[in-house]
């Protein structure tokens, strides 16, 4: 739910100049919103090029019960590019672990690339409710384990039979078989005991929406790993970063409302999280305006180069190994984000 500018010249940034230690960088997709659905696709398609251009590994394509099928969109991103890789999200309840592992399969075949998978457990409270799923929160969890099973195993080539709580397949076998060198990478959130616990399951990638670095404390899978997803308004000085910053995300009384009517039917806990932590960043480094505006759900990091380069060093110093970035409205603008990255990657490794 990020606002996004028309257009922008491109700025290339090479990847030579990337320091080792940076995490895996994936920016998100812009979802429908409602328009002629020519500019839309066209919106997607130059999303998709301003992050590829700026280094990212991949864009998150979301998902739930009021967007465009993320699967498609995701053909568009890769017919749009050369070598960004979708992070689709998938929720268990829209369709057969067999069908997601058949996606899979068909467009590393068709593109040559990989296609990696954001597993989603649960969503608007709503969207459950209209597909008559009740399953309380934690046991989301437990059969998105399943879930993942399966469509890891089949994409791991040979027939797979299991037998779980929630899912069972016997003797099952993907055609055509994903290669070993695209074998998809697996996202989760870890915001919960029982996220973390799937993703240490699965050898997943927890990820989470971060406190302010110097009160975060990161949830990790086994070997240490995590992921966070942040917004970043950047630019050399922090005057002018605010100056885009308050003028991209304004103070939105309708948005508020409808933030307000969100928390009241989510039981995300992230969600509640988050919401906890907006009463005290309104404007510093770690800014929550536009997630209490409902414009987008993760927190943002503003202010110059440097300023946002140290905040992201604390979180790259405890291990740090992905970052979902918000929607880019940009080329130009990447490139500053991708500048702070750098420099966040420059100092973790300094200290």
């Amino acid at each position: 739910m990020t606002a996004q500018a028309p257009g922008s010249h491109a700025v290339s940034v090479s990847p030579a100049t990337t320091p080792a230690s940076c995490p895996v960088l994936y920016a998100t997709i812009p979802h429908y919103q409602g328009g002629d659905p020519a500019e839309y696709l066209q919106h997607v398609a130059r999303v998709a090029r301003w992050s590829e251009e700026a280094g990212c590994e991949g864009a998150l394509v979301y998902t739930d019960n009021s967007l465009l099928d993320p699967w498609l969109v995701s053909h568009v991103v890769m017919e749009s590019t050369e070598q960004l890789v979708p992070l689709v999200a998938v929720q268990p309840v829209y369709m057969h672990p067999y069908a997601v592992a058949k996606k899979i399969a068909t467009l590393s075949y068709l593109f040559d690339r990989r296609v990696d998978l954001n597993m989603v457990a649960g969503g608007f409270k709503n969207d459950l409710v209209a597909l008559c799923d009740a399953t309380p929160h934690d046991r989301r969890y437990d059969r998105l384990v399943e879930y993942t099973e399966i469509v890891k195993r089949l994409c791991a080539g040979g027939p797979v039979s299991f037998a779980g709580e929630f899912h069972r397949v016997t003797n099952l076998k993907l055609l055509p078989p994903v290669p070993a060198h695209l074998q998809p990478r697996i996202l989760l959130s870890g915001s919960s005991e029982a996220g973390l616990a799937a993703a240490r399951a699965l050898s997943a990638l927890p990820v989470c929406y971060p406190e302010p670095a110097k009160d975060f404390v990161a949830m990790r899978n086994d070997d240490g790993a995590f992921g966070i997803r942040v917004g970043i308004v950047t630019r050399d000085e922090e005057d002018a970063a605010w100056s885009v910053a308050t003028a991209r995300f304004p103070e939105d009384r309708a948005g508020q409302l409808k933030h307000q009517l969100a928390m009241k039917v989510s039981d995300s806990s992230w969600h509640h999280q988050l919401s906890a932590l907006a009463k005290e960043h309104t404007r510093d480094t770690y800014w929550m305006v536009p997630f209490t505006n409902y414009k987008t759900f993760c927190p943002y990091l503003v202010g110059s180069h440097d300023c946002v380069g140290s905040e992201l060093a604390r979180y790259f110093a405890q291990g740090c190994s992905a970052m979902i970035l918000d929607v880019p409205v940009g080329s130009e603008d990447m490139a500053h984000v991708t500048r702070s990255i750098r420099r966040g990657a420059e100092l973790a490794t300094a200290a």
